[in-house]
């Protein structure tokens, strides 16, 4: 894939970013679903985050635009006055704001090591959605990686293993259930938001900002019909604490930054970022969960994170691409973190 070209330095600290903001988001969500007593709302929090993806996307516009008033015009011309453009990126703001939603169902019922596993379930639905949405093709070894990351799968949850410290009920089933409905829409959503981005030269951030403003309009309907009485009784924010509003700064911040530093890396990269996570969350559930690491889940992380490698070794000599190839896949690279 076309990388710009950076120093290693600065890539090692994309690397390390990245892998860190996917392992700590997934261990402090796990954590703050099974330790409290006073268990926050999480659809709660998943509104919350939306609007700080919101506010964070309109920083960024600013400065792209350069002054108060280009960011005016920006504005009024494609939120103001483009009803259509906002209906269409309303369907990705429904179905992220599901998966999203899942992700605390998830990882209320699985350990966060089985969760950062078997959530890599992403790749392959992507892939799917690509070949379908997209007419793309996969190579050979990509489609290799695939079945071999499915029986990774297959392996960790065939026998999980068990949270000694973790005292809430669980229903393992459940929870699986919940990353099989995230993994599908993460893959549905992300294609789809890259067909809608390439469909026009509008700005990455302005799109972002039309999928926020329907996902705070979704999210809130989704506080309201499930933990609406509950509130009404409580407060909105009941059961938060510093721990739960870094869960949400991770959920806001983290998508938002990968998606800008991922154009200076490459897909072995973030398949070795991908399988570090999962070491760091795995060590993590040792520590904090007492999680027993079982056969079947050491052999089927290990097919997954040989499968994530797999998967990311380019099809072609990069070096060769067209300027517009580079445009375009940098784009594409930009949208499908």
């Amino acid at each position: 894939m076309a990388v710009e070209n950076v120093s290693v330095v600065f890539k090692l600290y994309c690397l390390t970013v990245m892998t860190l903001v996917a392992a700590t988001y997934t261990v402090t969500l796990r954590y703050t679903r099974t330790i409290s007593t006073d268990l926050y709302f999480s659809t709660t929090a998943v509104c919350i985050a939306e609007v700080v993806k919101l506010i964070l996307s309109l920083g960024m516009l600013s400065k792209e635009t350069g002054s108060p008033t280009r960011l005016k015009n920006a504005l009024v011309e494609h939120i103001f006055c483009s009803p259509k453009e906002l209906l269409k990126l309303s369907v990705p703001s429904v179905v992220y704001a599901i998966q999203n939603n899942m992700a605390f169902v998830a990882l209320s019922n699985l350990d966060a090591a089985v969760y950062q596993v078997t959530y890599q379930l992403k790749i392959p639905c992507t892939a799917l959605c690509t070949v379908f949405m997209l007419n793309r093709s996969l190579g050979r070894m990509q489609w290799f990686s695939v079945f071999m990351l499915c029986a990774g799968v297959t392996l960790v949850q065939w026998k999980p293993g068990e949270s000694t410290k973790v005292q809430v009920e669980q229903n393992p089933l459940f929870g699986f259930i919940a990353i099989a409905i995230a993994v599908l829409c993460s893959g549905f959503a992300g294609v789809y938001f890259e067909k809608v981005l390439k469909s026009s030269d509008t700005s990455l951030w302005v799109r972002n900002i039309q999928m926020y403003l329907s996902g705070i309009v979704v999210t809130l309907f989704g506080v309201y019909m499930n933990d609406g009485e509950k509130i009404q009784e409580k407060g909105f924010f009941f059961g938060y604490t510093p721990l739960v509003c870094f869960v949400v700064f991770l959920a806001s911040v983290g998508g938002l930054y990968t998606s800008v530093v991922v154009k200076y890396t490459d897909n072995i990269m973030k398949g070795f970022s991908a399988a570090a996570a999962i070491v760091l969350s795995t060590v993590a559930s040792v520590v904090l969960f007492g999680l027993k690491i079982t056969i079947p889940f050491a052999s089927g992380a290990l097919l997954v994170c040989v499968s994530i490698y797999l998967y990311g070794i380019p099809k072609q000599d990069t070096l060769k691409l067209s300027p517009k190839d580079k445009d375009e896949d940098s784009k594409q690279r930009l949208i499908t973190v």
